[in-house]
């Protein structure tokens, strides 16, 4: 089991996620965004650093329980494909990472109702980093 030291507590959003997200639909808000939406540090964009999982972002996932790795992007509701590995925000296990460093742990309840956990182990594209504050 890995260690939970590092859970979804510490978050850091840029100011356009941020302004992006608090115009959606807060009725279909996850617990997980509202949580994450109050306790995030914001930043502006070209300040957030280059292993934060922000809007866009294509990161690898390591679960905790089998240790499978899957590799996602974090997307808004209209580009979500969950069989592609496009992940919406406005999903429990989406809203859990956004945020997150590189090796802190989201922690998200599925569908049925049980508590899940996963390492963020690697980001391989953050639109910031790539000077792309615009996606």
């Amino acid at each position: 089991m890995l260690n939970t030291t590092l859970s979804n507590t510490e978050r850091m959003l840029t100011e356009i996620d941020y302004f992006r997200l608090s115009k959606l639909d807060k009725l279909s808000y996850p617990i997980e965004l509202e949580d994450g939406l109050d306790a995030a540090e914001v930043v502006d964009s070209a300040e957030i650093p280059d292993d934060v999982v922000t809007m866009n972002s294509l990161f690898v996932i390591a679960d905790d329980t089998t240790g499978h790795r899957t590799q996602l992007r974090l997307c808004y509701p209209g580009n979500a494909a969950p069989a592609q590995g496009n992940i919406s925000v406005l999903s429990p296990a989406g809203a859990s990472m956004l945020g997150l460093r590189c090796g802190a742990i989201a922690s998200w309840r599925s569908l049925q109702g049980e508590v899940r956990f996963a390492r963020i182990v690697e980001l391989l594209f953050q639109p910031e980093a790539a000077g792309d504050y615009s996606l």
